[in-house]
């Protein structure tokens, strides 16, 4: 027999629209000849639709979807589909079995992830019954997504007469994800000894970013079918027995993959939100050198409008370097001196600040000048501004709040600044074919630098990069406690301001726009900490 996985790109709350995608897939697979097919989990809605399947109407609105999708699909074909389901017993993250214009069953998830971005427990109901069913001469049982993570739910699938186990999935990116949900599926594989099919939702969710790359394993733990990452497509396995056979596509390597995932998180939060352009700003420095890289080539350079606004402390070659790469990718690009307003700010608090030597207020004010120039831009345009920090300055503070900060999304939110570079590199080497590069060399090899003041660069402030960004690593990513960090080596010097830093700097990260993850630990859905708290995790450093 012929089965389809649908891996699309759906919207939360979009109802109407993601079920005329569904009928469309159903279509298409139907004509193909396939007997079934897999859609991701939550397919009527989006996942996560989080609160909104609170609401009685909503969930009202997935049923009637799919009722109306049931009816509208082909008869012949087993379509499974996710959706909210809300009866007299509960309320239950579910996957429906559409086939002959209704809706013929339906399985409820078993095991609510409640860690990481997850907190499913807090809106859904535990299900505890397996659903199988045949088609095409074989038997199929339904698991959804966290199902497969935890034993139990595969093993009463087989005890229910499953031939394979299918596995409709929300699974959002991080790094080394692919691999992580492969050694889960082959763990199941021996807890059951069912061959797998699973697949997984592509597309950008507010913070979340989905890499598809659905696939299928046999009885040996083989991937006999794999289906390409961050594309969105329909895809078929020839099934018999317990034999299958598909396409495979080779899974991008790491820094592709983080950057295909930055793409497509810009994409999906412009197009879904229906923005009309892009504005961030551009300093001549590296972050922003490669926020605009992905900007463009996430949405197309004519939507993009890069601004310049150097000040009495902006280098010349910032200046040179950024109208040189705004040609070479094709933006539109402005310049506006921030010299007149700054000048303006100080002299009205020239009385306040009487007797007091200049500091980081104004070096702040000179940010916050920025800010206030691109929303207003925003304002007029019914643009998005991008924000350009990365990681690393988020957890140390290293950022202006209401200034650098100020945007509608951070799309280096969740990427320290030595992957910064790293990635520069790479978006160079898809057009060094060429010899053209799009950004610079100049704007990677020079020392980052803030230019808020003479001759200042970011290590004034900061340990080195390399440093900074492996203690982060640590402490944030990790939770290790800093005698651990230290007896990895770190002076305990360092470790002991890198973490008081970080501690310090959590009530700027809860007024930061959101941004894509791409980490097993951001600074968002996955790390929750107070803003008031005495405990201080370095104070066990002699």
């Amino acid at each position: 027999m012929k089965l389809g996985i649908a891996q699309l790109n759906l919207t939360v709350g979009d109802i109407a629209g993601n079920a005329a995608k569904l009928l469309a897939a159903a279509n298409e697979a139907h004509a193909a000849g396939a007997a079934l097919l897999l859609t991701p989990e939550m397919s009527i809605c989006g996942y996560p639709a989080e609160d909104l399947v609170l609401r009685s109407d909503f969930t009202a609105a997935c049923a009637a979807a799919v009722e109306k999708l049931a009816a509208g699909a082909p008869p012949e074909l087993a379509l499974i589909v996710g959706y909210p389901e809300r009866s007299d017993d509960g309320l239950f993250n579910a996957a429906a079995l559409l086939r002959g214009g209704r809706v013929e069953t339906v399985y409820r998830k078993h095991h609510l992830p409640n860690y990481s971005v997850f907190d499913e427990q807090r809106v859904f109901d535990r299900g505890d019954a397996s659903c199988v069913f045949a088609c095409g001469g074989l038997n199929f049982g339904l698991n959804i997504c966290g199902d497969i993570w935890e034993p139990g739910p595969a093993t009463r699938a087989l005890e229910a007469g499953a031939d394979w186990l299918l596995v409709p999935n929300a699974s959002p990116y991080h790094l080394n994800k692919a691999r992580e949900r492969l050694a889960v599926a082959r763990s199941r594989l021996v807890e059951a000894g069912l061959p797998i099919i699973y697949a997984n939702l592509v597309g950008g969710q507010d913070e979340l970013v989905f890499d598809g790359a659905s696939f299928a394993l046999n009885t040996d733990g083989e991937v006999v079918a794999q289906c390409p990452a961050w594309q969105e497509g329909l895809f078929y396995l020839e099934l018999a027995g317990d034999t299958c056979s598909g396409s495979q596509h080779a899974l991008p390597g790491e820094e592709a993959a983080v950057y295909d995932a930055l793409v497509l998180a810009v994409r999906d939060y412009f197009g879904k939100n229906g923005f009309k352009g892009v504005h961030l700003g551009l300093s001549g420095g590296i972050d922003s050198a490669l926020t605009l890289a992905i900007a463009a080539d996430a949405i197309g350079p004519d939507k993009v409008h890069a601004v310049m606004m150097p000040s009495d402390y902006t280098a010349s070659i910032s200046v040179e370097d950024s109208r040189d790469m705004v040609k070479r990718l094709g933006v539109r690009y402005s310049e506006i001196a921030i010299k007149p307003i700054f000048d303006s700010f100080v002299a009205q608090l020239a009385g306040e600040f009487a007797g007091l030597a200049a500091d980081t207020t104004e070096e702040n004010l000179q940010a916050r000048t920025r800010g206030t120039l691109l929303m207003a831009l925003s304002n007029k345009f019914g643009t998005l501004v991008l924000t350009t920090g990365n990681k690393s300055e988020m957890a140390a503070g290293y950022a202006t709040l209401y200034g650098d900060m100020a945007g509608g999304f951070a799309v280096l939110k969740d990427v320290a600044k030595t992957r910064v570079y790293r990635l520069a590199n790479y978006r160079n080497s898809l057009s060094a074919v060429d010899g053209f590069q799009v950004i610079p060399q100049r704007i990677i090899d020079r020392p980052p630098s803030a230019e808020l003041r003479p001759d200042q660069t970011d290590q004034d402030s900061l340990p080195p990069y390399d440093v900074l960004d492996a203690i982060l690593e640590a402490y944030v990513e990790r939770d290790l406690s800093a005698r651990d960090i230290v007896a990895q080596g770190f002076d305990a010097a360092i470790v002991r301001r890198v973490i008081r830093m970080v501690d310090l700097a959590e009530y700027k990260r809860r007024q930061a726009p959101p941004g894509p993850r791409i980490t097993p630990r951001n600074f968002g859905k996955d790390r929750r900490y107070p803003i008031t708290s005495k405990y201080r995790p370095e104070g066990d450093l002699p």
